[in-house]
């Protein structure tokens, strides 16, 4: 349907180009011209979306391989997403960075968080712990799971 559609369009555009041109008072070889024209762009348009939807590029999923999640400790506040992105990529793909910030005032705490694939991550780990980025000492590991925190009792909140 796609091909029958882009051929139709090109039969129009090379059929109004020709009118277009024509009224404009130019010779009919210049009208003619720029129908051939529409009409093969159109048909090279068909030709190359068919080949490419013989043969669809394989996409690589989150289900592909392992993720781990690396926290980065002792970072220059001054550092942002763009630059642990760039020294984490040197060592294998990296998926996200997260930097976290004080909620109260939006300066950078110090510390992230970096998603990498698992066989990527420990040669980050290997690589990039005690190394020093920006006169810091960065402490590279496994991050921890994160735990849900209880929510307080009133029991809890009450002094005896």
């Amino acid at each position: 349907m796609k091909s029958n559609t882009s051929v139709l369009l090109s039969i129009v555009i090379a059929i109004v180009g020709f009118a277009v041109i024509k009224l404009s008072g130019l010779t009919i070889d210049g009208a003619f011209l720029f129908a051939i024209g529409a009409l093969a762009s159109g048909i090279a348009v068909q030709f190359i979306g068919t080949k490419k939807s013989v043969s669809p590029k394989k996409e690589v999923s989150e289900a592909d391989f392992t993720t781990t999640t690396l926290y980065v400790g002792n970072l220059p506040y001054r550092a942002n997403e763009m630059a642990i992105r760039s020294l984490f990529s040197e060592h294998g793909q990296v998926i996200s960075v997260r930097l976290m910030k004080d909620k109260h005032t939006g300066k950078r705490r110090g510390f992230g968080f970096v998603e990498m694939p698992e066989k990527d991550a420990k040669n980050a780990i290997n690589a990039l712990n005690e190394f020093e980025f920006q006169e810091r000492s960065l402490k590279v590991r496994e991050a921890n799971e994160r735990t849900p925190q209880a929510e307080p009792t009133p029991e809890s909140d009450q002094s005896l």
